[in-house]
């Protein structure tokens, strides 16, 4: 029992240290991004849960701006790339190229090959350029040719795309959605934000941002992560939220009828992850309830598929998910 009790005080420091330097992270990001808390955490929230991140909004709302300030503040490779309707899928993985002097065909990598990939308007690019990310994104390996290369590690994608705008876009399929961990839904800033957002920016200047990640502590910080502790009543209950997404029993839950398909087991596995880093933001070493809320709308939004029947009612997935959670019983 008292190494128990030794152990939990270990992890309960090593817990606020690295919940200290997220917080200097994100400090460092608001330098230059004004507000977006949600945003900047739910990126962070990705990068220590191994996964990718879709960010959706309006445009003019910094989502570019923070991926980028952020790739700033980690020290990694970090590419940026526009897709447009004429991309190809070599242009994002490369291609084989033929060298005279030998004779022989080589890989010629592209922009892939790195840490953070920031995928600026992914719904801008044809389903056979969206599909060449989908080997990066789930195996972390790419294939050129006849050779398989790794990713580095860490490896992150983070996407972009418009909302309002469907003109010339071709919409993900929900196979690739379902590989982001996280579909963060970016609002317009409040009046005081948008009033600090004029005085800071209003006239052009280059702020500098310092680093304070590194690939080694990340992996360090997605270790502390995975230590936080979840009780089983927490376990069953991320599972009962997640299997009642799926419930066609209509007279039993009103909500049911909102909800055409429901979220694959990949939602239960990144509800349990991404609990685990919300209760680390917190500073705590072991997760709640309130962890799980916080969380459910970003893993869930893109994973629940709305009826016919939500449509007509103009209902949001939002709206349907936030009927989901007061369904369910909080253990």
């Amino acid at each position: 029992m008292e190494f128990d009790t030794r152990e939990a005080s270990q992890l309960d420091e090593q817990v606020q240290q690295g919940a200290a330097l997220l917080g200097k992270c994100r400090d460092e990001v608001g330098r230059v991004v004004v507000g977006q808390r949600q945003m900047i955490d739910g990126l962070l929230m990705g990068m220590l849960a191994g996964g990718h991140v879709m960010v959706e909004g309006v445009p003019g709302l910094a989502k570019t701006l923070a991926i980028k300030t952020l790739a700033r503040v980690i020290d990694a490779q970090f590419k940026r790339i526009q897709f447009t309707p004429d991309l190809l899928p070599a242009d994002l993985i490369g291609t084989m190229i033929y060298r005279q002097q030998t004779g022989e065909f080589v890989a010629r990598k592209g922009p892939v090959f790195s840490n953070i990939i920031l995928a600026d308007e992914i719904n801008r690019a044809p389903a056979k350029v969206q599909s060449a990310l989908l080997e990066a994104m789930e195996e972390r390996q790419v294939t050129i040719g006849e050779n398989t290369f790794p990713l580095s590690v860490p490896f992150f994608v983070l996407a972009t795309q418009n909302p309002i705008e469907q003109e010339g876009t071709y919409p993900l399929p929900e196979a690739q959605l379902d590989r982001f961990i996280l579909k963060l839904s970016i609002d317009y800033p409040a009046r005081e934000e948008e009033l600090s957002i004029l005085r800071r920016v209003g006239v052009p200047q280059d702020v500098k941002v310092g680093q304070v990640l590194s690939p080694p502590e990340i992996e360090r910080l997605r270790t502390i992560a995975s230590s936080i502790v979840v009780d089983e009543r927490i376990e069953e209950y991320i599972v009962s939220l997640v299997t009642a997404s799926r419930e066609r029993n209509r007279n039993l839950n009103t909500y049911a009828r909102y909800i055409e398909y429901g979220a694959s087991p990949r939602a239960t596995i990144y509800l349990f992850r991404c609990a685990k880093i919300h209760a680390f933001f917190e500073g705590r070493s072991y997760v709640v309830p309130e962890d799980v809320k916080a969380v459910s709308h970003d893993v869930l939004r893109h994973r629940i598929i709305l009826s016919y029947e939500a449509e007509s009612e103009e209902l949001t997935t939002d709206e349907v998910i936030q009927q989901l959670l007061s369904a369910v019983p909080v253990p």
